[in-house]
């Protein structure tokens, strides 16, 4: 059972003690939460180990986070940058 609560762009998400924040996304469902800059191509977790840059979003302020090495933590905000200017970018 799930023992902590993220935000997505303001949406709640379960998450479990131990789990990153890649992990959680894709437990909800998540695919994709960010796309290229230029052709709009959807990205999410590929790699999983931190190689690949795919899963990056916005942690708590600090933009361009890895999702699959970043460790859930209670009330984490997290932002995928579609509302955001400054918003994860392509690496």
């Amino acid at each position: 059972m799930p023992d902590l609560q993220l935000f997505l762009d303001g949406v709640p998400l379960a998450a479990r003690p131990g789990q990153t924040v890649g992990a959680a996304l894709t437990d909800s469902g998540m695919v994709s939460w960010r796309t290229t800059r230029v052709a709009g191509r959807p990205r999410g977790l590929f790699c999983g180990i931190g190689v690949c840059f795919d899963c990056l979003l916005t942690v708590d302020g600090v933009p361009n986070q890895r999702a699959c090495l970043t460790q859930a933590r209670d009330g984490m905000d997290l932002r995928t940058g579609a509302d955001e200017a400054d918003g994860p970018r392509d690496v």
